[in-house]
C-alpha cells in the first residue's frame, strides 16, 4: 500500500472509533496517527536490517507523541491508538486487525525472557487506559483489557479481563470490543467475591441469632 493509501484507511480509522473527529484533516494531529505512520516507515527500514535509521525515526517519533513503538513490532491493519501519551509496545509484540489501544498502556516484557519476549494480541482486541501486558503469551481475539489491569498469562478469545492480576471473565453475549468502545462498564470480581462474602456472613449471622434465641428459651 501506498502512503496516501496507509493516510486515507487510518484517518478512516480514526473517524471510525473517535466521536470527537469532526474533520478528516483534523486526525493528521492526532498523536496516534502520527506515532503509527511513522512506525511504517520506521518498520520497513528495520525489515531491511537498517537498524539505526529505524531506531531514530522510532525514537523521534516517540519524542514527538508520546508513543514508543518499537520498529521491530509487527502490527496489523486498522490500529487506533486513543490520545496515546505513554502507550509502549516492544519489539516482539504481535497486533492483529482492528486493535484499540488507550493512553497508558504497555505492551511489554517480564525482562526474563529471550526471542519472543512481548505478547501477541489477536484481532479486534481493546485494551483500557493503563493496563499493562506483560510476557510473551496471546490476547485472543474480541477480548476486551480493563483500565488499570495487569495481565500475565494467555487469554481466551471472546473474553473480558479485570483486575491486578488480571482475571479473565468469559462472556455468553459477545460484541465486537472497537464497535462498542466501551472501556468503563466491565464486570468487577472482586466486588462480586465481597458481595457473595457479605451474603453468607449474613445467612451465617441469621443462623446464630436463631440458636441463641432457641437456647434462651430453654
Amino acid at each position: 500500500m501506498g502512503i496516501f493509501g496507509f493516510i486515507k484507511e487510518e484517518i478512516d480509522v480514526v473517524k471510525e472509533r473517535d466521536p470527537a473527529v469532526k474533520s478528516s484533516m483534523e486526525v493528521l494531529l492526532y498523536p496516534g496517527f502520527r506515532a503509527i505512520w511513522r512506525y511504517r516507515i520506521a518498520h520497513r527500514l528495520y525489515n531491511h536490517k537498517m537498524y539505526f535509521l529505524a531506531r531514530w525515526i522510532s525514537q523521534r517519533a516517540a519524542t514527538k507523541t508520546g508513543i514508543d513503538i518499537h520498529p521491530g513490532a509487527q502490527i496489523g491493519k486498522g490500529l487506533f491508538i486513543d490520545h496515546g501519551i505513554g502507550v509502549i509496545i516492544g519489539e516482539t509484540t504481535i497486533i492483529g486487525d482492528n486493535v484499540t489501544l488507550y493512553q497508558g498502556v504497555t505492551l511489554g516484557g517480564t525482562g526474563k525472557e529471550h526471542g519472543k519476549r512481548h505478547p501477541t494480541l489477536k484481532d479486534n482486541v481493546m485494551v483500557s487506559a493503563g493496563a499493562k501486558i506483560l510476557g510473551s503469551f496471546t490476547i485472543g481475539e474480541n477480548s476486551k483489557i480493563g483500565a488499570g489491569s495487569v495481565v500475565l498469562e494467555e487469554v481466551p478469545p471472546n473474553s473480558t479481563v479485570v483486575g491486578v492480576p488480571g482475571r479473565v471473565i468469559k462472556r455468553d453475549n459477545v460484541r465486537v470490543p472497537r464497535a462498542d468502545m466501551d472501556q468503563c462498564n466491565l464486570p468487577d470480581p472482586v466486588m462480586n467475591e465481597i458481595c457473595r462474602l457479605t451474603k453468607e456472613n449474613e445467612e451465617i449471622r441469621k443462623v446464630l441469632n436463631d440458636m441463641a434465641s432457641r437456647l434462651s428459651k430453654q
